[in-house]
C-alpha cells in the first residue's frame, strides 16, 4: 500500500537526513544510499536492491503511479536543497547498500576482471563501470579505494551500473593473493612496460590492472603483475584517462576472445 506524505519545511528531520546522507560517512554510518533519477533507481530495484522511501518533487506529481511504498512529496524548493545533481527527474530514492566480496565473486571458466588500485575519482570509477557493464566482465575489484562506491557521482556517471557489476572493494594484497589461487593472469597497464596490449594474450583468465593518472600503479602491483603492458601514445602527452585506458583493454580482451553479440548473434570485431 502506498504511503504518501507532503514536506515543505527545510527544518523537517527527513529533509535534514537527506543532506547528510550527501556525505560517504553518513551513508556508511546509516547503511544507507541515495539513489538519484529513474534510470539509475530502475537498475538498482532490477538488480534487488532495498528501495526504504522515494522523494518525489510534487511538480512531478504525476509520476506517482510510477512508485510503490513510502513516498515523500517535496516542495520544489525542498527539493532543490537535497538534491545532489541538477538533473534529477524530480526523484530521490534511499536504499540499502550491497557488499560483495572475494568469496562471493562469481566467476565464470574463464573469467575477465578490471582491477583498479586507489581509485579517487568518482566520474573516473563510474565510467569504467559502465565499460565493465557493456563488455560483460566478471566483476570489477576496487583496491585500496579513495572514493565510496556509492558515492552519488558514481551512481551517476556509471548510468547505475554500479547496481549491475559486482563490485568488490578491499586490500591490494587480498586482490593479489585471490587473482594467483584463482590462476588469473595479471596484466598491469604502465607507462614504463615495453609490450604492447595487443600483443598479449587475453584468451586466458585474466585481470586487467589499473592505477591512477597521477602516479600509476603501485611497486606492490608493478612486482607482482604477471605481464606489464602499455598503450602506445602517438601524440605528446604519455597517458590516458583511466576509464578510457581500461575500455581499450577490455575490449581487446574480448575482441581477442571473439566476443559474440548477444542481440546480433555476429562478432563485433
Amino acid at each position: 500500500m502506498k504511503s504518501v506524505e507532503k514536506i515543505t519545511s527545510l527544518q523537517n528531520d527527513k529533509v535534514k537526513n537527506l543532506v547528510k546522507l550527501q556525505k560517504s560517512s553518513e551513508r556508511k554510518s546509516q547503511n544507507l544510499i541515495l539513489i538519484e533519477g529513474w534510470r539509475e533507481i530502475n537498475q538498482a530495484i532490477d538488480k534487488g536492491f532495498e528501495i526504504e522511501a522515494f522523494y518525489l518533487n510534487d511538480n512531478k506529481i504525476e509520476e506517482i503511479n510510477r512508485i510503490s511504498g513510502k513516498v515523500f512529496l517535496l516542495a520544489p524548493q525542498v527539493f532543490e536543497k537535497v538534491a545532489y545533481r541538477e538533473n534529477t527527474e524530480g526523484v530521490i530514492a534511499v536504499a540499502k547498500p550491497k557488499f560483495h566480496s572475494l568469496d562471493t565473486l562469481k566467476l565464470r571458466k574463464n573469467p575477465l576482471l578490471i582491477v583498479l588500485e586507489s581509485v579517487e575519482k568518482p566520474g573516473n570509477l563510474g565510467a569504467v563501470l559502465r565499460t565493465a557493464e557493456a563488455s560483460a566482465v566478471d566483476g570489477v575489484i576496487v583496491c585500496d579505494p579513495l572514493t565510496d562506491i556509492y558515492n552519488p557521482n558514481v551512481i551517476r556517471s556509471s548510468l547505475g551500473c554500479v547496481f549491475s557489476v559486482p563490485v568488490v572493494t578491499c586490500k591490494n594484497q587480498e586482490t593479489i593473493d585471490f587473482l594467483r589461487q584463482e590462476k588469473i593472469q595479471t596484466f598491469a597497464a604502465a607507462l614504463s612496460a615495453s609490450k604492447r596490449y595487443d600483443r598479449v594474450d587475453f584468451t586466458v583468465p585474466s585481470a586487467i590492472i589499473l592505477g591512477t593518472e597521477a602516479t600509476g600503479l603501485t611497486a606492490e602491483w608493478m612486482k607482482a603483475a604477471d605481464e606489464k603492458i602499455i598503450i602506445p601514445m602517438l601524440g605528446s602527452h604519455d597517458s590516458l584517462n583511466v576509464s578510457v585506458s581500461a575500455a581499450i583493454l577490455v575490449f581487446e580482451a574480448m575482441r581477442q576472445r571473439g566476443f559474440v553479440s548477444n542481440q546480433l548473434s555476429t562478432k563485433i570485431f
